[in-house]
């Protein structure tokens, strides 16, 4: 019997050694499966379904609209100056840039006949525009039409199965709704980044004379001017426009163009080759204390009249320097970039009514817009 057992402990303590040999030196023999290149064996987690995103991912929302953002080169040929080439001249006022001059930006395919939303600040006095699909497609691009007020431009280029992006409604976001921003920011490459909506109605910026912006936290970079932003099913909601940024990069104050503008500058220029836009020929500004006892009325809310223009649509309708305009076509009027906006969208050679305070008299006058002249071509 003691043999026996003697044999029973000598086998268990021959099998344990070697069991922690072969755990300390192979341990892959142990897990059943063997590994490469003496790697530790490791557990993968299975592939995960075809076509199904992670919860809380915008893998879908991306794919769908990332498709019709392009990137878009443009170049400008250099100016010939007369005295480029005098070293006198040089050594006084420097190099006064003779070198060709390019720009990088983005655009949104809106059209399966190949028209282009982006900005006009992107395409302004270029003289050649390549647009860059997303496939790696390449194209010339022609310039349909810019309107600088609200800083959109329309290109057109020819090509066929074109991916086109759907148009979401900007009129329903709110504050807090998740968003993505699309574009090629700094030549590096379609990007994709996201974040919310911070604010609404954004104006009185000095970035364009029309301004109603979408403001975001969504990283936005050089060279995303005239991409998409989009809401979480890849519906085009606005055109990046603008930054604000002391460094020169993304400081998570970014801003849009509203689609809903974009949409009605766009059918403008397709349609008449420019945005026609209502006119009265007035000065405007913001309504203070100063200005109200200067003009001596008594008014709360509503935008100051502090010039006329003569024989203008204004003079012509009664409206006087010292009048406080408070609603035009029954839209009310808070601000300066309000009575912008509501006299743009007023249809020249159609009388609309205005209301407004003189001193403390209130008037209704019937005033016949004209045809807001176009922005003069800025200096390059």
């Amino acid at each position: 019997m003691k043999r026996l057992w003697l044999l029973f402990s000598q086998t268990v303590t021959v099998l344990l050694a070697g069991y922690f040999v072969i755990g300390t030196l192979k341990p892959e023999w142990l897990a059943g499966r063997p590994t490469r290149g003496g790697l530790v064996a490791t557990v993968e987690a299975p592939a995960p379904s075809t076509g199904v995103a992670p919860a809380g991912s915008f893998r879908l929302a991306a794919q769908k609209s990332s498709a019709a953002v392009v990137s878009i080169n443009t170049s400008k040929a250099a100016r010939n100056r007369p005295r480029s080439n005098d070293p006198w001249f040089n050594f006084f006022f420097g190099d006064q840039g003779n070198e060709p001059q390019v720009g990088l930006g983005s655009g949104v395919i809106v059209s399966a006949s190949g028209y282009i939303l982006t900005n006009n600040h992107v395409v302004e006095s270029a003289d050649d525009i390549e647009v860059i699909l997303n496939d790696s497609r390449h194209a010339r691009a022609k310039v349909i039409g810019t309107d600088p007020d609200s800083d959109l431009a329309v290109l057109k280029i020819d090509l066929e199965r074109l991916p086109v992006i759907v148009l979401g409604n900007s009129d329903t976001l709110q504050v807090g709704d998740q968003v993505l921003a699309i574009g090629n920011p700094f030549g590096v490459g379609q990007t994709v980044t996201g974040g919310i909506v911070s604010a609404l109605g954004r104006n009185q910026l000095g970035i364009n004379t029309f301004e109603n912006f979408i403001q975001t936290d969504a990283a936005i970079n050089p060279g995303n001017s005239g991409g998409a932003l989009v809401d979480t099913n890849g519906h085009l909601l606005g055109i990046n426009t603008a930054i604000y940024s002391r460094s020169g990069g993304s400081m998570g104050i970014g801003f849009a163009i509203p689609v809903s503008t974009a949409k009605l500058v766009m059918d403008g220029i397709v349609k008449d080759g420019q945005v026609t836009r209502g006119w009265i020929g007035v000065e405007p500004n913001e309504l203070s204390p100063e200005l109200a006892e200067t003009f001596g009325v008594k008014a709360e809310t509503g935008v100051i009249i502090t010039g006329v223009m003569q024989n203008g649509p204004a003079a012509q309708a009664g409206i006087r320097p010292g009048d406080v305009i408070n609603r035009v076509a029954n839209k009310p009027v808070g601000n300066v970039s309000d009575l912008l906006g509501a006299v743009a969208a007023l249809r020249p050679g159609a009388p609309a009514s205005v209301s407004l305070l003189r001193r403390e008299q209130k008037l209704e006058l019937a005033v016949t817009p004209g045809v807001r002249p176009r922005p003069r071509r800025r200096s390059p």
